[in-house]
């Protein structure tokens, strides 16, 4: 709640500032609260939801987040249709005001039980070996969303002869999907070995949609150039959704009871990575390049979502097993030490 309502504090200090280092420290602020927010709001579902039911609840709380995201883009819009410095200033009150009503939501919630730690080292996720290489793995598979934001409209200005509004139309196109469609995607990830199947199938999914956005470079009418985009977006938004789903089911099964938030807020770190390094590896690659680096950049994702089912096999290895008696929900010391 109180990582909320920072957020909140951040997003409605630019309805003030007028300058750049205290927009800068504004903007650093929203970052940490949003980044702890979504670490504190994994561990807080770990603790409300079954094992076996959390993949789905995310699939469910993903499509929503893309119903929102479809809501804020609207509003966006009409901001920047007024061009207006009142319209503007109203995106950034009614953002500030949805982290205030998510706050209230949050109250609403049960408390989760404590649970007891054994003393061991801080941060006792930077020394699993085995995690870091799965979160550097999805870091890369990650790149699909910097694809999707910058490498995919840098393209088709730059490669195509599409109407650079076909951009947004793609944008909203993923948006839907997953909106409609990741519950379903997500349906089938129960166990481990479902996640690892998930997320390789994804890696080839991925490297088609490379193939077919590769081909919209090709000297033909603008309308079969807009229509294999089109069909590159709906493998890109397939991929996405397996990927999503593989994921959050390793992510949660390798987190040891009791540091979930620790081992969440370490998983979430790819994406920051992904959004960090995404821009200047895709534009050499797709600007630069051209076809060959799309084909590199589905081959990246081919062999990250293949290489993942060798560390998850890592990592369940260095996991000791719980005690047959330890209650449910109670994780022994060295098992939370581990």
């Amino acid at each position: 709640m109180l990582l909320a309502l920072a957020t909140s504090a951040s997003v409605a200090s630019f309805l003030a500032i007028r300058s750049f280092w205290p927009f800068l420290v504004a903007a650093c602020c929203y970052a940490v609260a949003q980044s702890g927010l979504g670490a504190a709001r994994q561990a807080l579902l770990a603790g409300l939801v079954a094992p076996g039911e959390r993949t789905g609840v995310l699939a469910h709380v993903q499509s929503t987040v893309n119903a929102g995201l479809a809501v804020g883009a609207g509003l966006g819009g009409i901001a920047l249709y007024s061009g207006t410095r009142c319209g503007f200033l109203t995106v950034f009150a009614v953002d500030a005001v949805s982290f205030l009503a998510g706050a209230l939501v949050l109250r609403r919630l049960p408390a989760v039980t404590p649970v007891s730690l054994a003393r061991g080292p801080a941060l006792a996720v930077l020394r699993d070996r085995p995690f870091t290489l799965i979160t550097l793995l999805n870091a890369v598979l990650l790149l699909r969303m910097p694809l999707l934001s910058l490498g995919i409209p840098l393209w088709i200005s730059e490669h195509t002869q599409a109407p650079e509004w076909l951009v947004s139309a793609l944008f909203l196109l993923n948006t839907l999907a997953v909106a409609a469609f990741q519950v379903r995607a997500a349906r089938g990830v129960t166990s481990m070995g479902t996640a690892v199947s998930a997320v390789r199938r994804s890696g080839w999914i991925l490297l088609l949609s490379c193939v077919v956005f590769a081909v919209s470079a090709a000297g033909v009418p603008v309308w079969v150039v807009a229509s294999v985009l089109l069909a590159g977006a709906v493998l890109h938004v397939v991929g996405e959704m397996l990927h999503s789903a593989g994921s959050w089911q390793i992510a949660f099964g390798l987190a040891p009871d009791g540091r979930v938030g620790e081992y969440q807020g370490f998983f979430g770190t790819g994406l920051t990575v992904a959004r960090t390094a995404g821009p200047l590896l895709l534009t050499a690659l797709l600007v630069t390049w051209g076809v060959p680096g799309w084909l590199l950049l589905g081959g990246l994702f081919v062999a990250a979502s293949y290489a993942m089912g060798p560390a998850v096999r890592w990592a369940e290895r260095s996991r000791p097993a719980a005690p047959a008696s330890a209650p449910s929900g109670t994780p022994d010391a060295e098992t939370v030490q581990a």
